[in-house]
């Protein structure tokens, strides 16, 4: 007979008395991943090109007994993520957790992107995550404290009209898995989490805009349904708390089996 032991994962106020910097914090799957954080006692700031969407979601933190702070910045901006960083640092203490979740998108095919629109989502997605990284380095370097950067299928998987965030995604997953080596004997883990088609995001209204096409994903994904923000949410708290606290340089899919199929149900051109 085995018993059941709790993991740590269930307590109340997993993240007290920590800091986390969370980019593209404003909506969407970093916003609800800022929220569990704050839920379980952590101090967010959270960083985005809106001040209006940062100022509305720090807000509702706070109403719900949370203690946040914003950064409106573009990831792109090396100086203003160091400034944001020393700001956080200052105002709520040592960052312990830092959130790459910057993304942006849009459908086309090669034949139909320009230079520069491939150039944006590299530099938002790849050298975003790049930027945030670095600038928190001197923040970070001590034992306990936790990278995770948001992937996607894409990394491993081409999919039609996504060749630019293809490429991005891929670039970060090794970005973090080298972080992973070079900065963990100074105790900082680094990790990722591959979300599947998730609901309510803006990214997949646009990859599937219609009622067919979310069925034609849906078919795709063997669990048959899309994930859903909390789910995301929860699998950050864990990887960034003490219960994976000998976990770095990993990958995680949230996907509902989605990267198993290698589906191509999520060509933007279908």
């Amino acid at each position: 007979m085995v018993s059941f032991v709790p993991m740590s994962i269930f307590r109340e106020g997993l993240l007290r008395g920590r800091t986390a910097f969370v980019t593209g914090g404003g909506s969407g799957i970093g916003r609800r991943m800022a929220e569990r954080f704050a839920g379980h006692g952590a101090a967010v700031v959270l960083a985005g090109r809106r001040a209006d969407k940062l100022e509305e979601a720090a807000r509702a933190i706070c109403a719900a007994g949370g203690t946040a702070g914003i950064a409106p910045l573009d990831v792109r901006d090396y100086a203003a993520l160091a400034a944001a960083l020393a700001k956080t640092a200052a105002d709520f203490g040592p960052v312990d957790i830092l959130l790459c979740g910057a993304a942006g998108n849009f459908p086309a095919p090669v034949a139909g992107m320009s230079a520069n629109g491939f150039k944006a989502v590299i530099d938002i997605d790849l050298l975003g995550t790049f930027n945030t990284c670095r600038a928190a380095y001197e923040h970070l370097r001590k034992p306990g404290a936790s990278i995770l950067a948001i992937s996607a299928n894409h990394a491993a998987t081409p999919i039609a009209a996504q060749a630019h965030v293809c490429a991005a995604k891929a670039g970060i997953e090794l970005l973090i898995k080298t972080l992973a080596v070079e900065w963990g004997p100074e105790g900082i883990r680094a990790n990722c989490i591959t979300p599947g088609p998730t609901d309510d995001t803006e990214g997949m209204r646009r990859l599937a805009p219609t009622d067919e096409a979310r069925r034609r994903v849906e078919g795709g994904v063997p669990l048959r349904r899309y994930g859903t923000k909390d789910e995301l949410a929860d699998l950050a708290l864990f990887l960034c708390s003490e219960a994976a606290g000998y976990i770095t340089g990993s990958v995680y899919c949230c996907d509902g089996g989605l990267s198993l199929t290698r589906s191509a149900s999520l060509s933007a051109t279908a």
